[in-house]
């Protein structure tokens, strides 16, 4: 009994690890005859897995989706990286799912051997999470938004702008972008004819959705696209700022959703950006350490010299 139940747990592995197999060639990986694979898949359709087979020279098996999930077999690496990302989401930027991520996470360390509990411990007593610093987005509205984008469906909503003013959206949703500290939808505003960046924690979705619509070339990679759109238009000023250092180290100093950067020659790079507080932009910038020259605005140039006259006062 022993034997046979540690061969349903490597046909099971078997299985999960790839997605179509011959009942011959499972034969040969177990050891077993076609007979025993075909009474062991039995075995396992009786424990609630869906396994599809098929007959003929094309034929073999499949594990499918059920109505419900049954047990998996995870390696050591994928343990770990499962453990890792639950951890990360409780208390990550998306709502309603931090009790959840716990209590999965402390079902899968239950049941992990000493050695990858103890990696899992090593990781946690050795990291810090800081909280979250943008607005935390339903997890429902995502997989709604999701869903939109996956079967080409267009999206109605209400829509909260920066300057709180509310507005109804006809929208061809084509990515959703998390950058770290927002997430952000990318989609053809059909009413305005053109591509727009919304952030996702001010979408007030209605139902149902609007008709299916064939996906549109968007102008650029959905991350550079949105990053560009954050980083200038999205706020009240907008800046342009001439780096003195190679492209490469000034990509390493400025976080990620900062603005557009782009090579300016060999050693000059140039930062579009954008701010709502044009000191809180000077401060930044002069905490790069960077030498840097500012192209626009001259606003900027001002709250630059009235930080400069405070520092020498100091």
């Amino acid at each position: 009994m022993l034997e046979t139940s540690a061969r349903l747990l490597r046909l099971l592995a078997l299985l999960q690890a790839r997605r179509d197999w011959t009942g011959a060639a499972l034969a040969e990986r177990l050891e077993v005859s076609t007979r025993t694979v075909r009474a062991d898949v039995d075995r396992l359709r009786q424990l609630g897995y869906r396994v599809a087979s098929a007959t003929g020279p094309a034929g073999g098996y499949r594990l499918e989706a059920g109505s419900a999930v049954p047990p998996l077999l995870l390696d050591d690496e994928e343990a770990v990286a499962v453990a890792v990302g639950l951890r990360a989401a409780a208390t990550g930027a998306v709502a309603g799912i931090e009790e959840t991520s716990l209590r999965a996470l402390a079902k899968l360390e239950q049941t992990m051997p000493a050695r990858l509990r103890r990696r899992i411990g090593v990781l946690r007593s050795a990291t810090a999470a800081a909280a979250a610093a943008g607005p935390a987005v339903d997890a429902a509205l995502l997989t709604a938004i999701a869903e939109a984008v996956h079967r080409c469906e267009q999206l109605r909503f209400d829509y909260l702008d920066r300057a709180g003013e509310r507005s109804r959206r006809r929208a061809e949703p084509h990515r959703l972008v998390y950058t770290g500290r927002r997430w952000y939808l990318l989609a053809w505003d059909a009413d305005r004819g053109d591509w727009r960046t919304f952030r996702a924690d001010r979408i007030e979705p209605r139902t149902p959705n609007g008709p299916r619509f064939t996906p549109k070339e968007p102008p650029a990679e959905a991350v550079a696209h949105v990053l560009d759109g954050i980083g200038r238009s999205a706020w009240r000023h907008r800046a342009r700022i001439r780096l003195h250092v190679p492209l490469a180290e000034a990509a390493d100093r400025l976080p990620v959703g900062s603005g557009l950067l782009e090579a300016a020659g060999e050693r000059e790079c140039r930062w579009e950006t954008g701010t709502d507080s044009l000191r809180d932009l000077a401060l930044f910038a002069a905490g790069l350490d960077l030498p840097f020259t500012v192209e626009e605005p001259d606003a900027l140039r001002g709250e630059l010299r009235a930080l400069a006259e405070r520092l020498s006062a100091a």
